[in-house]
């Protein structure tokens, strides 16, 4: 695979057998393009953006908005739909920390359909990474608003007919992930969304296991709200996105405040600029920006379809070698069923950092733990589990080691069926 060139990183040996990396659901390797971008970035331009009129600040603006405008067509928005932050955490809570004030009569009038009261609810999944799970406990806690879920099945895929019975007209937000992080099961969205849409709701997306695997257009989805992390597409750590439409964006009250995000300020009042700026207070990850819309232009070069029929051929040969494996049970979608490019297992009788550490003597990199989904992993009736992520630069060769290396562990243990 001639493109795994340009990931310097995958040339390294790990406990004396190259490396095999397949946690790429937690952080993604990068590119050397990707790399040189923000080099480039410090040796040429590195300046305050939006803050000065000479030749540097101009080019570092020039560049942190062409990057907006990049990573907007990528993911089928606007231009002003695109927040950055600095991470997709960060995104989930801007949402939920802007309509707690607005909750509290900030914003004014209309900012008031972005409030929650007692009598109101809000509906995630069972299947909910913790970024988008606690903020809207949270939220909850704050406005007096009740906190639901749509419960999973017990391979932990969706139960879609308790979805019907959750989302109700007292429904106020409806919170779901695109791609569970655990399962690699992917989530009917145009589903939820109609449901969402006959509740009145605001639909808020975690796409951060989405948009760098699979072709996204948040529009046409037509979901209110997206969040996804750079780190998790090519990009440096210290980037995320928060997509929302630009005519919720107009109303909302910001979540952090202080510089570069105001029109005029007194000793008693401030008057907040027109999003997305006025939801990027303070200094801005500029070279991370930068850096982000060269890893959307790399991936845009791949083109998404194929990126994501290579990762679900990637996740078909994880999920049927799995099957094949005694003692190891395969989470989520069963063989033969849509997944992303993702296997997480339980191995019988093993515990996941045990699993973890026989693969990496081998050079083999995965997830073990909850992977921040704890009530997920309670409702498959286990506490924690190995993971497998592929991505571009993975091969069925990858696949193979770590089906050959997971098949050694019991026995590895003097487990024998």
């Amino acid at each position: 695979m001639k493109l795994r060139q340009d990931f310097p990183i995958l040339s390294l040996e790990v406990n004396g057998h190259p490396l095999t990396y397949l946690d790429s659901g937690a952080t993604s390797q990068n590119p050397v393009q990707v790399l040189d971008a923000e080099r480039n970035f410090y040796t040429g331009a590195n300046s305050a953006v939006h803050r000065g009129a000479h030749t540097l600040a101009v080019e570092s603006t020039d560049l942190f908005e062409e990057a907006r405008r990049v990573v907007a067509e990528f993911v089928g928005a606007r231009e002003n739909d695109i927040v950055w932050t600095a991470n997709a955490t960060e995104a989930l809570n801007l949402v939920t920390y802007s309509f707690a004030n607005a909750s509290e009569g900030l914003g004014g009038e209309a900012a008031q359909k972005f409030a929650l009261q007692e009598g109101d609810e809000i509906v995630v999944t069972e299947q909910e990474h913790h970024a988008n799970l606690i903020p809207w406990q949270q939220l909850a806690k704050k406005t007096g608003a009740t906190l639901r879920w749509i419960p999973v099945l017990e391979d932990g895929t969706l139960n879609y007919e308790e979805a019907e019975k959750v989302i109700t007209a007292r429904t106020k937000v409806l919170a779901f992930t695109h791609v569970s992080n655990v399962l690699g099961s992917i989530t009917d969205v145009d589903y939820l969304v109609k449901l969402g849409r006959q509740a009145g709701a605001f639909i808020v997306l975690d796409a951060c296991q989405s948009v760098p695997h699979m072709p996204v257009n948040f529009r046409e989805l037509d979901v209110d709200f997206a969040a996804f992390s750079g780190h998790k597409m090519l990009a440096p750590t210290g980037i995320g996105v928060l997509y929302g439409k630009s005519e919720l964006l107009k109303d909302m009250p910001p979540f952090l405040t202080g510089g570069s995000m105001i029109t005029k300020v007194t000793m008693t009042e401030a008057e907040f600029m027109a999003p997305p700026t006025r939801f990027e207070a303070g200094t801005q990850k500029v070279s991370q920006v930068v850096a982000l819309a060269e890893a959307v232009r790399y991936l845009g070069h791949l083109g998404m379809e194929n990126v994501h029929a290579w990762e679900a051929e990637l996740g078909k040969r994880l999920a049927q070698g799995v099957s094949e494996i005694s003692g190891v049970r395969l989470l989520g979608p069963a063989v033969g069923m849509e997944r992303a490019g993702v296997a997480a297992v339980h191995v019988d009788g093993v515990h996941p950092h045990d699993v973890g550490q026989i693969l990496d003597t081998e050079g083999i990199a995965v997830r073990v733990g909850h992977h921040c989904a704890q009530p997920l992993h309670r409702a498959m009736g286990i506490n924690a589990s190995t993971r497998a992520s592929g991505y571009i630069y993975n091969t069925t060769d990858d696949v193979d080691r770590f089906l050959q290396s997971l098949a050694t562990v019991r026995p590895y243990f003097g487990i024998n069926d």
